[in-house]
């Protein structure tokens, strides 16, 4: 039994800094705030964000998990399926943020089909949903791209049709095993979305998920082995760490959790002022330019 014990201090000693390799500035509250006060610079702007990943990666459960944090109850608008295999979302679907008051906030939330080997979405879809060219509704085709010709094309969409960020969701417990097909797949995303200057960001899912010494309760940019699958990640992907954010998601609790709310509220600050800085930099693209006399 000591012997027993021993070896598990010894996991947790190796696991752990003695000091975060993160340090969060801001406090939930803060966060809190910032998203309840958030307004877009231009007049009825929408912050559109999407999500991809490969299938299972938690991006519906993800926005499930945003939608939980801002109304302060288990929230699941967007379906969620747990069991292995193909995407389990087809279509591309818009989800909305109600507040208090009735009102709404400010940024959407769109969600995909995932990637995958065979059977999932194509970069060229992608391509047209970063473009706003995608309507909502749209049931993707793994086989075939969106066409001009299609009912669900969007042939001159407007700034709130278009996407402002990209957010990658990526599960911590697959990044080793992930198919190099997928990989490529999101290497190619990101150039698309590079070519267009849209900011891109990572959440990283399924922390829970990780070996026994990931679940100590501290501050979880203190474990090691969530930096390690970070860098993972920036290897395999090029995601760079800054834009790289582990989250929780709300999936088998019934009662808010304060660590768990902290880590989606700090990465959807990150989101949205990313986001925001596109909007104000496609703002001034747009802007005539006037000739000094």
């Amino acid at each position: 039994l000591t012997l027993l014990f021993l070896s598990f201090i010894t996991l947790i000693k190796f696991s752990v800094h003695i000091e975060p390799w993160r340090i969060m500035i801001s406090n939930s509250e803060d966060d809190r705030k910032f998203l309840n006060e958030y307004k877009p610079g231009p007049e009825d702007q929408k912050l559109r964000i999407l999500l991809y990943g490969p299938t299972g990666a938690g991006k519906s459960s993800f926005i499930n998990s945003v939608q939980t944090v801002l109304r302060g109850r288990p929230y699941s608008q967007a379906l969620v399926d747990h069991t292995e295999g193909d995407s389990f979302t087809k279509e591309y679907i818009t989800h909305h943020i109600e507040k208090d008051d009735d009102s709404f906030y400010p940024f959407i939330l769109n969600d995909m089909m995932g990637l995958s080997k065979l059977k999932g979405v194509l970069v060229e879809d992608v391509e047209l949903a970063l473009k706003g060219h995608v309507k909502e509704g749209y049931k993707f085709n793994p086989e075939t791209p969106l066409t001009e010709d299609n009912q669900f094309y969007i042939a001159r969409p407007t700034p709130n049709d278009k996407v402002q960020i990209l957010v990658c969701v990526i599960p911590a417990d697959k990044i080793s095993i992930m198919d190099s097909e997928v990989l490529e797949k999101i290497k190619n995303i990101r150039l698309k979305a590079s070519a267009l200057h849209i900011p891109q960001v990572t959440i990283l899912t399924k922390i829970d998920d990780l070996p026994l010494e990931m679940h100590a309760k501290i501050n979880v940019y203190a474990i090691k082995g969530v930096k390690e699958k970070m860098k993972a990640a920036q290897a395999n992907m090029g995601f760079p760490l800054n834009c790289m954010f582990p989250v929780k998601n709300y999936h088998e609790e019934i009662n808010m959790n304060r660590e768990v709310d902290a880590l989606i509220l700090s990465a959807m600050r990150h989101i949205i002022q990313y986001g925001d800085d596109f909007i104000k930099f496609s703002q001034n693209r747009s802007e005539p330019k006037i000739d000094s006399l």
